[in-house]
């Protein structure tokens, strides 16, 4: 499969939502709502970057890589050290900003003053026991995650403290079905599908830090019934979303670290891009509302990335995708 062509749409999307040098807006449209945050946003200069980084176009003249920086970089608020952007907690908006200035091997100019409690070892298990993994499983885990990928790139990770998170999530991981704390999704209150889409987000922290995967085998497990029982969602794999990678993602690095199932997690995989694919090339990219969020689109690109990886040589493009996570955490 070619994706030669969906490259070429995706660099120019990213390109039609420059405003100036470094500045990006994440829509070009309002919504009916009237709640977009037009014009120069959080999300459209960090998905810019993650994108071109991505797809091998990322700025190589050092104004256009400064201007970039600061873009990023003056978004942040100087007293508490978070950045606001209003759709996503301000946790993954802080380490979503911090991830993208990462690609340029920059930092944000001050201290996470707001997140200094969590930062001791001994208050992080607190921070994670206080998540609601019931009911809001997919979205606590932005700022569950978050937190790691904020500290680790700020050089507020001590090793007592990567040690306590860690060994946290893993004493508590499910052993039913790998994914989300223990219990929670037997809990029946949410889909099983949206507890992986939130513990994806603590798989790349694990991945990121070299530690295993806890239950690696159950999560392949839970990945391949989700997918042949068609559980994942009912528009899965035919919109720009970042669901896709949620499920690529855990199932493929998951197959790959225990061994377990790994053909079958590769044809099912093989499968879902043979559809996935199509369906990209068939979206009215100038038009469609999600193709048109940079953010959303970025996890359209993640999905390739992985997928291209996943399955060598079935996926080709001039140049090799890049998969930001293998990189760095968050996205």
């Amino acid at each position: 499969m070619d994706i030669n062509e969906l490259t070429d749409r995706i660099y120019l999307t990213v390109k039609n939502h420059a405003l100036e040098p470094g500045r990006y807006a994440r829509w070009l449209w309002q919504n009916e709502e009237g709640t977009r945050k037009l014009g120069n946003n959080e999300y459209g200069c960090a998905d810019a970057a993650n994108i071109l980084y991505s797809i091998g176009r990322f700025p190589q003249d050092p104004d256009e890589r400064a201007a970039c920086v600061k873009a990023l970089q003056a978004f942040q608020d100087a007293g508490t050290g978070l950045f606001y952007e209003g759709t996503h907690h301000a946790i993954h908006c802080t380490a979503h900003c911090i991830a993208a200035l990462e690609l340029f091997d920059a930092k944000p100019l001050w201290p996470l003053n707001a997140l200094a409690e969590q930062a001791k070892p001994s208050a992080i298990g607190d921070f994670l026991n206080g998540l609601d993994w019931e009911r809001t499983a997919w979205s606590q885990a932005h700022q569950g995650a978050g937190i790691y990928a904020a500290f680790i790139l700020t050089g507020n990770a001590s090793h007592a403290w990567q040690d306590a998170y860690f060994d946290w999530l893993t004493r508590n991981a499910d052993p039913e079905f790998g994914i989300s704390r223990r219990g929670a999704v037997q809990a029946g209150l949410l889909r099983p599908s949206h507890h992986l889409f939130g513990w994806f987000h603590y798989l790349f922290n694990f991945s990121f830090a070299r530690r295993p995967f806890p239950y690696a085998e159950r999560i392949v497990d839970t990945c391949i019934d989700l997918y042949k029982s068609g559980d994942l969602s009912e528009d899965f794999g035919r919109s720009t979303n970042f669901m896709e990678i949620d499920w690529i993602y855990s199932l493929n690095r998951a197959a790959v670290q225990s061994g377990h199932r790994l053909a079958e997690a590769r044809d099912c995989l093989r499968e879902f891009a043979r559809q996935y694919i199509p369906d990209l090339l068939a979206i009215d990219w100038q038009k469609h509302e999600d193709w048109n969020d940079l953010h959303m689109l970025f996890g359209a690109v993640c999905a390739l990335a992985e997928l291209q990886q996943a399955l060598p040589g079935e996926l080709r493009s001039d140049y090799p995708l890049k998969l930001v996570l293998d990189r760095r955490p968050f996205i």
